[in-house]
């Protein structure tokens, strides 16, 4: 009996480990991961619970895109453009979506208060620099998404001031069908230093994929990389940005995972885990 009751699990170790769960679910699948914890935890509140506190982190740290209504756009859950738990800002459309975290949809849109935004001299450089990585989106990322946010200073009004942009990039490949599951996530953080004309860099790449056709891969692996230019006009700015990012993208040993998650997927994707294992996150059960 003794040892029957020191087995059951609190309520709140329940719901941390049910929380584990959804936390941890691959790229795409917390939605087949939550009916399953549902179904295990046979606890309506509990697991209304463990669902609130988890899925808004998940969405985050994913980056997911949802899209807006009326078919204007894709907004990107991120913290970066957050104005509260429900509520994100979508720069290019200066929209903010209300968003249901647990149904993962977008259920309405208002338009962008005026100090949730930029001022005109900084909306000058964003927008300049949105163009140039819509570009490279288009070019690298098939499935691709990307906002560029301001992180500081979005109330500075003309030269003699600092200010931080930050490049977000979210691309997925959900092909359940074929047995796998990915993304990539990129998150580019760019220092606008007037005083000494300089911008400065730091880049915080990531992918994740499973793999679940005979046995159950998982890969995680991350990149961090520092980089600057010269503080130039706000289109040659953006061109300097955009072909730095491409550059780090493009060049480190992580893009090889950038590949299509197709049939020859889990193939490809085996052959590369190795490389990370030891290095970067690389688990396999």
């Amino acid at each position: 009996m003794a040892d029957e009751e020191e087995a059951e699990l609190s309520e709140k170790q329940k719901k941390e480990i049910a929380k584990w769960f959804l936390l941890n679910s691959p790229p795409g699948e917390i939605q087949y991961v939550a009916k399953d914890v549902k179904a295990i935890l046979n606890d309506e509140e509990l697991y209304k619970e463990a669902a609130s506190e988890s899925f808004p982190l998940y969405n985050k740290s994913h980056m997911i895109s949802l899209e807006l209504p009326c078919r204007a756009g894709d907004v990107i859950i991120t913290s970066y453009g957050e104005i509260n738990e429900n509520e994100y800002l979508d720069p290019r459309t200066a929209q903010v979506a209300i968003v249901d975290h647990i149904k993962q949809v977008c259920t309405e849109a208002r338009p962008a208060l005026d100090e949730e935004l930029p001022s005109p001299y900084i909306e000058e450089f964003r927008c300049a620099l949105d163009a140039e990585i819509l570009k490279y989106i288009g070019e690298a990322y098939p499935k691709g998404v990307c906002s560029v946010y301001c992180g500081k200073g979005k109330d500075v009004e003309g030269p003699g001031s600092d200010f931080e942009l930050v490049v977000v990039i979210s691309a997925t490949r959900h092909s359940p069908q074929n047995f796998c599951n990915g993304s990539w996530r990129s998150v580019w953080t760019i220092e606008f230093k007037d005083e000494i004309q300089i911008l400065e860099f730091s880049g915080k790449l990531q992918v994740g994929a499973h793999y679940f056709e005979e046995g159950n891969v998982q890969l995680d692996a991350k990149h961090e990389c520092k980089d600057s230019t010269v503080f130039q006009s706000p289109e040659d700015s953006a061109i300097s940005i955009a072909n730095i990012i491409r550059h780090h993208e493009t060049e480190h040993p992580i893009q090889t995972c950038r590949i299509p998650l197709s049939r020859t997927f889990g193939e490809s994707f085996l052959s590369r885990a190795p490389y990370f294992h030891g290095t970067t996150p690389c688990n396999s059960a």
